[in-house]
């Protein structure tokens, strides 16, 4: 069974989207940039939210820039080969190959989908993931967090939900940036 992988960037105070300008500095990093896509290398399918695909689909056609350096390519052939699932009530299509549009977020549906898969899954942005958090889907969590303290926006974790988390790896990198990875207990 596949595992369902939930990780961003966030500020220093927890948000993964900041109520005004970006998270701050650390993860536009080359060496922070390779981490995260070997890190992400396996996953088989992207679980998204309209406005999280809108920003991802740039990786469709970042290979063809050629001034892109090798780990910006590397990322974008890694993002295509993946399956993408859209969540969006107001999407009408896709720009992206290997990309589906569902229009509820039906948490059977998604156990299902990681009890089929070969390869793990990811959430990504905070609102959808809240639902699978809610609904006990998530098995991992990733952080990467930044040194900027933003004062407001949409955290990484839900309100209203416990949840005790084991640490299961943490590094440090020259930017300041800082990833920690946690598991379900």
């Amino acid at each position: 069974m596949a595992k369902l992988i939930y990780g961003m960037i966030t500020s220093l105070d927890g948000y993964a989207i900041a109520a005004e300008g970006d998270l701050g500095f650390g993860a536009e990093d080359e060496e922070v940039h390779t981490y995260i896509g070997d890190a992400f290398r396996h996953v088989g399918t992207y679980l998204y939210g309209r406005r999280m695909y809108e920003t991802m689909v740039f990786w469709e056609t970042a290979h063809e820039d050629p001034d892109a350096p090798p780990h910006i390519v590397q990322y974008a052939r890694d993002w295509q080969a993946a399956a993408k699932v859209v969540f969006s009530t107001t999407l009408d299509s896709v720009s992206s190959a290997r990309t589906r549009i569902e229009r509820t977020f039906d948490p059977d549906a998604v156990r299902a989908l990681k009890e089929s898969s070969d390869h793990d899954l990811t959430i990504d942005g905070p609102t959808l993931a809240a639902q699978a958090i809610a609904a006990g889907l998530v098995d991992e969590f990733h952080l990467f967090t930044t040194t900027t303290a933003v004062g407001g926006g949409t955290p990484f974790f839900p309100d209203g939900v416990r949840l005790d988390l084991a640490l299961v790896e943490h590094r440090a990198f020259d930017s300041g940036l800082v990833h920690t990875r946690y598991r379900t207990r």
